[in-house]
């Protein structure tokens, strides 16, 4: 908890997925935009999922896109994979 409070972007991501896993998606939401706002890459890709599932918030393509999009110029692996999707679907 001591680097949440030192507002660490990892370890903000990491709260966001205890509390995704707990069934707590608007608490995820809430620390994946801080970690989001630091530049996480994996934060983005996590909102990216919140938003083309619906889990917390609407489904939103244009927001999934746009985090994966900016998980994936950071490099993420899976983000690029998931654009590419998006991409050859549209």
């Amino acid at each position: 908890m001591e680097r949440v409070a030192t507002i660490d972007p990892v370890a903000l991501c990491s709260m966001g997925l205890i509390h995704f896993n707990d069934g707590d998606h608007d608490t995820a939401f809430e620390y994946w935009t801080k970690a989001t706002g630091l530049g996480d890459m994996s934060s983005h890709y996590n909102l990216s999922l919140l938003y083309r599932n619906g889990h917390g918030v609407e489904k939103d393509e244009k927001m999934e896109v746009y985090h994966l999009d900016q998980a994936a110029i950071c490099g993420h692996q899976f983000a690029r994979f998931n654009l590419a999707n998006v991409e050859w679907n549209n």
